[in-house]
């Protein structure tokens, strides 16, 4: 039975400038949620055990992940994304509020490139192939699996990463990240990609709505004919 909480994975400390970094947040807070705990670990994917779709996003969010335990949930990208997965059927509800609000997804799993939320948003490259025994267990544990689903080009990167960790011959040159962009590999499960759904993008237009529901279809429709 495929465990979402791997061994180690709580108490991880390969990356210690991420893990101070977790802990300062968690212990500062943000004056919203003064009166809440703060998860404050590496944070687990989630999903459907069965999925065909692997969602792989950059890394938890301060206050969002790093608060909630829970990938995408309580900030801004994932009050974009589950209302996007809950149009398009991943989701059966349209929020992420909190590990318990009965959030289920269907045919998709979601994991992220770096499990502990970076300062600035954006993890040292070592960083994340430290964290490339978690997202192996992901992909081991998942046997149905037929697409990645890459939210941004850490995200596109890290997974090509993994394949030349398991040794795969992956010339990164060949595989350039552009939204709605499909990637055929080799021996391995096939990339797509998205942009990410910061708010960064979502707020400037870059990723809309539509933009985005167009990339979830799309992988809905490769798997659904494999």
């Amino acid at each position: 039975m495929f465990d979402p909480y791997p061994e180690g994975l709580e108490h991880c400390t390969r990356c210690p400038r991420l893990a101070e970094y977790r802990q300062e947040v968690a212990q500062k807070k943000r004056r919203a949620y003064q009166d809440e705990d703060y998860w404050g670990k590496p944070v687990p994917g989630f999903g459907d055990k069965d999925a065909r779709i692997l969602l792989l996003g950059l890394a938890p969010g301060a206050h969002g992940s790093n608060r909630t335990g829970r990938m995408f949930t309580g900030d801004g990208s994932g009050n974009f994304l589950f209302p996007a997965l809950y149009r398009t059927g991943f989701a059966n509800q349209s929020d992420s509020r909190h590990q318990g609000d009965g959030l289920t997804l269907k045919d998709m799993w979601i994991s992220a490139a770096c499990r502990c939320v970076p300062p600035g948003n954006k993890p040292a490259r070592q960083e994340v192939l430290n964290c490339q025994t978690w997202l192996e267990h992901d992909f081991s544990g998942l046997e149905r699996l037929k697409l990645v689903l890459a939210l941004g080009s850490i995200a596109h990167d890290g997974y090509l990463e993994l394949l030349k960790a398991r040794g795969e011959e992956v010339i990164k040159a060949r595989y350039t990240f552009a939204h709605g962009t499909f990637h055929e590999i080799d021996g391995a499960l096939p990339l797509l990609d998205s942009y990410h759904v910061s708010i960064q993008n979502t707020n400037t237009g870059k990723l809309t709505p539509e933009i985005f529901d167009a990339v979830l279809e799309q992988a809905r429709s490769f798997v659904s004919r494999k």
